[in-house]
């Protein structure tokens, strides 16, 4: 494993990036972006957001034994359904899945579109092929949502982000049942004047440590150029994630590598998920420019560290 030796931010990028681009796909395809990474003994699976030749999402299957080099299986896993309700709602793509294992069960938020917007929508699975919709779990104009690794209080927690006069907010909410969802409350919003300023969204589900809920965002900021799409960190109370411990003012990586900065959509870090190795070091996997996916690591203590200098 090769990591890049520059510290202009805090993640330390794999030298071998990106680890998967529209090259590594064995089936014909606009691009690939925006992996779900989950570790199961000593095997990794990514499950892949793949823009088709017809123009909308779907997913794909990578897999791995070092977290580094993937072989993406030779048909996609998960097509957009073509009736009943998700079929309405996913007619133009199912998008940016987030798996989180939640007492042996694996649960994958994703996002559902249509001619009515995003919305939120949750299957589970066991072998990250085969897939059991359950249900679309949130209005219209919400995504990035995802699931922490464990209970609240005998209740299923998420993050996803509505939006609201045209502000995007990270939200926590709760379900008894992962269909019905309530006691929705604000987390955090974007701050004017700072790298999150437009618009921020969850990305890894939250991991668990004795400071607190550790989440890893993204926050985009808009110049005159367009949107710039960054990660940063912020960490939440263990019994209740709606009450913020620390939020650093800086983020820990920001688009300046060629493969980030040129694609379907530039200058974009779009942090999907993350892998805690038994070393300590965090595999933490993004959506590249919307064109490829790439690794980037660090230890936890540096990111727990870090994070905490943002206490408030």
């Amino acid at each position: 494993m090769k990591i890049s030796s520059s510290r202009k931010d805090l993640l330390h990028r794999y030298e071998g990036n990106p680890v998967l681009s529209l090259d590594d796909i064995p089936f014909r395809c606009n691009t690939v972006f925006n992996g779900a990474p989950v570790k199961r003994g000593n095997d990794y699976y990514l499950v892949l957001r793949v823009e088709g030749l017809q123009g909308y999402s779907y997913f794909a299957l990578a897999r791995s034994k070092d977290g580094f080099n993937f072989k993406v299986d030779e048909k996609p896993v998960m097509l957009p359904a073509k009736s009943g309700v998700f079929g309405k709602y996913e007619a133009r793509g199912v998008e940016d899945p987030r798996i989180t294992e939640v007492e042996g069960e694996y649960i994958m938020l994703y996002t559902a579109y249509s001619e009515y917007g995003a919305r939120i929508a949750l299957a589970k699975t066991e072998d990250f092929v085969n897939y059991e919709r359950i249900a679309v779990v949130s209005e219209p104009n919400n995504k990035d949502g995802l699931l922490f690794p464990e209970k609240i209080n005998g209740e299923y927690v998420r993050f996803d982000r509505p939006i609201g006069e045209g502000i995007g907010s990270i939200w926590v909410s709760y379900s008894k049942n992962l269909v019905d969802w309530g006691k929705s409350n604000r987390v955090i919003s974007p701050r004017a004047g700072y790298w999150d300023s437009y618009r921020i969204g969850a990305s890894v589900p939250p991991i668990k440590t004795e400071h607190g809920w550790l989440e890893i965002y993204h926050g985009v900021k808009m110049t005159s150029a367009g949107p710039i799409y960054r990660a940063g960190t912020v960490l939440l109370d263990l019994e209740d994630p709606s009450k913020v411990i620390a939020r650093p003012a800086s983020s820990v990586l920001s688009p300046r590598k060629n493969y980030e900065r040129i694609g379907d959509v530039g200058n974009v870090i779009f942090a999907c998920g993350g892998i805690i190795e038994d070393d300590g070091r965090v595999k933490i996997y993004y959506g590249a420019a919307d064109t490829c996916i790439c690794v980037a690591t660090v230890s936890m203590s540096e990111l727990i560290e870090f994070t905490l200098e943002g206490k408030v």
